[in-house]
């Protein structure tokens, strides 16, 4: 159906993901791991149990993350030769040939289905985006149906997708924009409800 979508979410390898949280679990590489991949399991088991959203597809190099995915029953695609998110995130665009498709960030820890659901209705099937709370970065960016995803993130995202044509999408929906890179970020999300994986691995600071 051309109202669902088709969301691809990008995850680094778990050396390299969320490096400006490695305070938050005193430096400790396992934990960090652990801690990242809980963000991404939480992020898209979400998505994926949000009405509107067709199948959810992570792009990664990580055997580690893609087994995890799998036993979500996520599937997983590695990633291209060509560094960097926006070719992954294109590169999962193509494969996917999907009528309507999204990207959506993996560090969306406290994400609600209703919330993403509600964005994916405001879009009304326009290229549009979701700023993230400090309304500079970008957590979900939708294509029209038929349409390129064209995604353009990276320092200033939201405002490179504005001037793309995409239309900024905001509403009463703190989960989808609370994406998490610094602790700052991770005592927010912990206001709002985590998800499961999260909670299990949160450091020892927030109990």
């Amino acid at each position: 159906m051309r109202d669902e979508v088709d969301l691809v979410v990008p995850v680094k390898t778990l050396d390299r993901a969320k490096t400006r949280l490695t305070s938050a679990t005193g430096g400790d590489p396992v934990s960090h791991a652990a801690l990242a991949l809980a963000l991404a399991m939480d992020t898209v088991s979400a998505a994926a149990a949000t009405p509107g959203v067709r199948r959810v597809v992570t792009i990664t190099s990580d055997p580690a993350v893609a087994a995890e995915m799998a036993a979500l029953g996520v599937e997983s695609l590695p990633e291209p030769a060509e560094p960097g998110l926006n070719a992954a995130l294109k590169h999962g665009a193509r494969t996917l040939r999907s009528d309507r498709i999204g990207a959506l960030q993996a560090d969306l820890p406290a994400l609600k289905p209703a919330e993403l659901q509600a964005a994916l209705q405001a879009a009304n099937n326009r290229r549009a985006f979701v700023p993230d709370r400090q309304g500079t970065g970008t957590t979900l960016l939708l294509a029209a149906p038929g349409g390129e995803l064209d995604p353009r993130f990276g320092v200033g995202s939201a405002g490179h997708h504005r001037i793309s044509g995409a239309v900024a999408l905001i509403g009463p929906w703190p989960s989808l924009r609370c994406d998490v890179d610094t602790e700052e970020d991770l005592r927010l999300a912990l206001t709002l409800g985590l998800g499961a994986h999260t909670a299990n691995a949160l450091p020892a600071w927030t109990t």
